[in-house]
């Protein structure tokens, strides 16, 4: 199974780049990146944007390949065409999709996210929070076109929506925790909602 990073935004909402934000010691690309390299997904595909070199130091020594959208303004549907385009000699089953913003994301949320598609073979996969179905998430080989056809700031949420029932869902109650703004990035690092 692939699995995309994006982190290609330029983090208008926080001020100052989100991906090299510290925490527990290193920078939330990092923290994410070796997530998903602990998930044993492979290829791993980081999708730059805003930023390239900046982010490429905070993976060196993992098996990572990196991507830049040069369309990264666009929204994240260019990422995820950008790395679906750069998994796809790899012919994957399927592909993860995965940000760089949900520092509470697991090796275990993915593992659990892996172990329910691959049982089930749902089309989608995805991960449960307050009332969405989100990233991250996994979409079967079957969905790529379509991921494919995303335009704009569309992420893949449309898609999970419009699947419904048909959409497997994995609780990650810590999901509503996304580090978009000063804000949220305080009350990450003061715990209150780990």
């Amino acid at each position: 199974m692939a699995l995309l990073l994006l982190a290609a935004g330029a983090s208008t909402r926080m001020g100052r780049p989100k991906q090299l934000l510290p925490y527990h010691g290193r920078t939330l690309l990092r923290h994410a990146a070796e997530t998903a390299v602990s998930a044993g997904c492979a290829p791993i595909v980081l999708v730059t944007g805003a930023l390239h070199d900046e982010l490429l130091a905070e993976i060196v020594g993992l098996p990572i390949l990196a991507e830049r959208n040069p369309d990264w303004e666009t929204g994240m549907a260019s990422s995820i065409r950008a790395g679906l385009a750069a998994v796809a000699a790899a012919a994957p089953r399927a592909v993860l999709v995965m940000l760089t913003d949900q520092p509470l994301v697991t090796p275990e949320l993915l593992q659990q996210l892996i172990v329910q598609q691959q049982a089930t073979q749902a089309p989608i996969v995805a991960a449960a929070y307050g009332e969405t179905l989100g990233v991250p998430a996994i979409f079967d080989k079957s969905l790529l076109p379509e991921l494919l056809k995303l335009q704009g700031a569309q992420g893949a949420g449309r898609l999970i929506a419009r699947l419904g029932a048909a959409v497997g869902q994995v609780a990650f109650p810590a999901g509503l925790l996304d580090v978009d703004t000063p804000a949220q990035y305080t009350a990450l690092l003061q715990g209150s909602l780990e």
